[in-house]
C-alpha cells in the first residue's frame, strides 16, 4: 500500500481553509435574505409552547429597523474571529463546544475569554468542575 503524500495535519489545514472561505466576505443583500425569514432569539415562544412561532426579522421590525439591524449583522460577520481551524480540530478530535466560559473583563471591555470544548461523553459535573477551577487558577494570580 502506498503512503498517502498529505497528512492529517495536512487534511485538517485545508478543511479550516475552506470553512474559513466559505464565511469569507458575505454581501449586505445576502445577510438581508438570510435574516428575513429567521426567528428573533429573543422573540421565541418558551419552550413548553408547542408549535407556536416567535417573531421573524422581517415581521417585527420596520423598514428602517431592518436595515439598521441588518447593517449590524453584516459588521458583526465581518469582524468576526476566524476560528475556522479551531472548529475544524475540534471536530476532528470528537469533542463539542461547551456553553461556559471564563471571560476577564477589563476596565470597558473583555481583554480575554476562554472557551471550553469537551469529549460529548463527560459529565456535566466534571465539565463545570473543570471550568470554574481554571477560572479559580486565573483569578490567583490576578
Amino acid at each position: 500500500m502506498t503512503e498517502r503524500p498529505y497528512t492529517d495535519d495536512d487534511l485538517r489545514a485545508e478543511a479550516a481553509r475552506q470553512l474559513a472561505q466559505s464565511a469569507w466576505d458575505p454581501d449586505l443583500v445576502s445577510v438581508g435574505e438570510q435574516m428575513a425569514d429567521a426567528e428573533i432569539e429573543s422573540y421565541l415562544p418558551p419552550a413548553e409552547a408547542d408549535g407556536a412561532e416567535g417573531w421573524h426579522w422581517d415581521e417585527a421590525l420596520d423598514d428602517d429597523q431592518f436595515e439598521e439591524a441588518q447593517r449590524t449583522i453584516h459588521a458583526l460577520i465581518e469582524g468576526a474571529a476566524d476560528v475556522s481551524e479551531w472548529a475544524v480540530n475540534l471536530g476532528a478530535d470528537g469533542l463539542e463546544p461547551y456553553d461556559g466560559q471564563l471571560t476577564l473583563n477589563g476596565d470597558d471591555k473583555p481583554f480575554a475569554r476562554i472557551h471550553f470544548a469537551f469529549d460529548q461523553d463527560m459529565p456535566e459535573e466534571m465539565r463545570m468542575a473543570l471550568v470554574q477551577g481554571v477560572g479559580n487558577e486565573i483569578a490567583r494570580h490576578l
